[in-house]
């Protein structure tokens, strides 16, 4: 293994720490209707836990409703009880055909309080990145004894993680710093 190859693979597991942290961010609630909010919802499906999305088509009506159109009538209860035991905030209302999720606005304590839960998100992210950059700095060290390499090579290795390191950090502060302020936005 050469610094070029500890580099890339630094790379490719600080972008799987970013695209996790913009999934996670994806399921917190703004005061916009957003399907992806009900990634989390495990149906009771003939006794598996199936996600909501593959039991459901999930729509968005007036951009404050989610429409959740069943393709099996007989679990709308189970689809309700899900989303009740998922904590999402939002309580189901059922016609016996869809059921329907409408988004109050949010109250200026609660945003804060996402608000909060976001940037603690970025920062799990962040320490998800700089383990990341602990790891390849010693696969670096690493080859400094067993290759040989010269202290300047190790050193330049060290470098070139760390500004991989800096700009995965900046691009996970601007993703929280967007969500925050769409969390924000009334």
């Amino acid at each position: 293994m050469t610094i070029a190859d500890i580099k890339k693979l630094t790379e490719e597991k600080m972008d799987k720490c970013v695209n996790q942290l913009k999934k996670e961010l994806a399921t917190v609630r703004t005061g916009r209707a957003n399907p992806l909010i009900l990634d989390k919802v495990l149906v009771d499906y003939y006794g598996a836990p199936t996600g909501l999305r593959q039991l459901a088509q999930v729509s968005v009506a007036e951009g404050t409703t989610l429409v959740i159109t069943p393709f099996d009538k007989s679990i709308i209860k189970e689809i309700e009880k899900a989303i009740v035991k998922a904590e999402i905030g939002i309580t189901p209302n059922s016609d016996g055909v869809v059921v329907r999720l409408a988004f109050p606005p949010l109250t200026q304590d609660r945003r804060k309080e996402l608000a909060k839960q976001v940037k603690a998100m970025g920062e799990e992210s962040k320490i998800a990145v700089r383990n990341v950059r602990r790891d390849s700095t010693e696969a670096v060290k690493k080859l400094e004894k067993s290759d040989n390499l010269p202290e300047d090579a190790i050193k330049d290795g060290q470098e070139q993680i760390q500004k991989v390191t800096d700009k995965f950090i900046k691009i996970i502060e601007q993703t929280v710093s967007e969500k925050e302020k769409e969390v924000m936005e009334i």
